[in-house]
């Protein structure tokens, strides 16, 4: 899919290669770890962030993805979830605001656009530790963007660990 390629490769900063995959769980050498969906997404090797899944039919996708340092953990989280969409043409803010993930404070913003012309939906979940800020990111085509939301909610909602 390659609007979700492209969206992946705009925003998410590289992560480390010592990731693992246990049991059904991604643990991150970040400290963090989340549960995979259970079928029907596969791993895409060799992304731009620590964690990257694409599903085929219907078609979609879904990363994870920390950043350490001080300079990111300090911004807003109105403005580290906005950057996740940065590229999303004709923008269309459906729903979104502050929750709490895992005892932290976190944003979540459900975007309607286009993306290298298509129409899309995405889902971006940010949530922020003392160090750390950890995305969540998920793009389908406008058609099939309900079908994974519910294996998006679930990834996010596994998430654990982290430095706070």
């Amino acid at each position: 899919m390659k609007a979700l390629g492209a969206l992946a490769f705009a925003f998410v900063i590289a992560g480390c290669s010592a990731s693992r995959i246990e049991n059904g769980v991604f643990y991150s050498p970040k400290g963090y770890q989340v549960s995979l969906p259970p079928q029907g997404w596969a791993v895409k090797p060799g992304g731009a962030a620590e964690l990257e899944l694409q599903r085929q039919d219907p078609a979609g996708g879904m990363l994870a993805d920390a950043t350490c340092d001080d300079k990111t953990a300090g911004r807003p989280l109105t403005v580290l979830t906005r950057h996740l969409t940065f590229g999303l043409k004709d923008r269309v803010l459906e729903d979104g605001g502050p929750l709490t993930l895992a005892g932290r404070p976190a944003q979540r913003a459900v975007v309607r656009g286009s993306l290298d012309g298509a129409p899309v939906g995405v889902e971006a979940v940010v949530i922020k530790g003392e160090r750390c800020v950890y995305d969540f990111l998920y793009v389908a085509p406008a058609a099939a963007f309900e079908t994974g939301r519910d294996d998006f909610r679930a990834f996010v909602e596994s998430f654990s660990g982290g430095a706070r």
